[in-house]
């Protein structure tokens, strides 16, 4: 079965901490939000450096219908690229008539989880406008005794969702997401926890996808991350520029879209598609 790469679009949201926040909470949301945006850019690029191995395994009513290992990185074009090193998918059934019943729900079965992928990628929060629209509501909890913050929010993407992130309140470096949504009527869980190196390269440790009335369970595992001709310890991001002038632009921007759309002298679409080219102008 070819099993889709439900996780591989999961963004990196990078929640940053309450304290020491002098601004009104409107424009040091909008900071965050540029931050935010940054701090995407420089993960993305660093991701596209690296190879790495990420295991893949569908269970359906608890037997394990596929298992599959890829090696996983980027090519020339910026595209993700994966080599199968293993794919044991469950074998079909001798007889015509059974091999084609399963292999209609095989079909069904793929198509489901491609769906259920685009449902997923939406909480990657893919525009500075939905970033900026999550965190105005959300509710920031923390730092925890463990140096953690959280945020929540409902109604992220469907009607009485959640989105919770935890994140370093130091590093600002993202721990822990979970999701619990709705899909063709049946509930949808999502818990992936995150790992940094030590280049600061912050990805999917491990992530499940569960749907409790289907009996299904997407469980991927990313591990052994190399970045090919380059000697340990090289390649370390230097650290972040302070507040440029054209990000304070950019802020600035972003509260007034927020604003005409909050008055409804823009519509969502708009609004949506003015903040994602202020937020490639921001990332380049």
């Amino acid at each position: 079965m070819k099993t889709p790469s439900m996780l591989a679009a999961i963004a990196v949201l990078v929640a940053a901490p309450a304290a020491g926040l002098a601004q009104g909470k409107a424009e040091a949301t909008a900071v965050k939000a540029v931050q935010i945006a940054n701090a995407r850019k420089a993960n993305a690029a660093l991701m596209h450096r690296y190879t790495w191995h990420s295991r893949t395994e569908l269970i359906v009513q608890g037997a394990v219908k596929d298992t599959r290992i890829d090696l996983v990185s980027y090519g020339p074009a910026g595209q993700l690229q994966r080599t199968v090193l293993n794919d044991q998918s469950a074998r079909l059934p001798i007889g015509f008539l059974r091999r084609a019943i399963i292999e209609h729900e095989r079909q069904e079965t793929e198509a489901y989880l491609k769906g259920l992928q685009g449902l997923l990628e939406q909480y990657t929060l893919p525009t500075a406008g939905k970033v900026l629209d999550f965190m105005m509501q959300a509710q920031l909890i923390g730092p925890d005794a463990g140096g953690e913050v959280e945020m929540a929010g409902q109604g992220v993407v469907v009607p009485g969702d959640t989105l919770t992130v935890w994140a370093d309140a130091r590093t600002r470096q993202l721990r822990r997401v979970k999701v619990a949504s709705t899909y063709q009527g049946n509930a949808v869980n999502l818990d992936a926890t995150f790992k940094t190196l030590p280049s600061r390269l912050t990805y999917v440790a491990y992530a499940e996808v569960t749907v409790p009335a289907k009996q299904m369970t997407l469980q991927v595992q990313n591990f052994d991350f190399t970045r090919p001709g380059e000697p340990a310890g090289a390649g370390a991001p230097a650290a972040a520029p302070a507040r440029s002038a054209s990000q304070a632009a950019a802020v600035q921007k972003l509260r007034e879209l927020k604003s005409l759309q909050s008055q409804g002298l823009i519509t969502e679409a708009q609004y949506q598609a003015e903040s994602q080219k202020l937020l490639n102008q921001i990332v380049q």
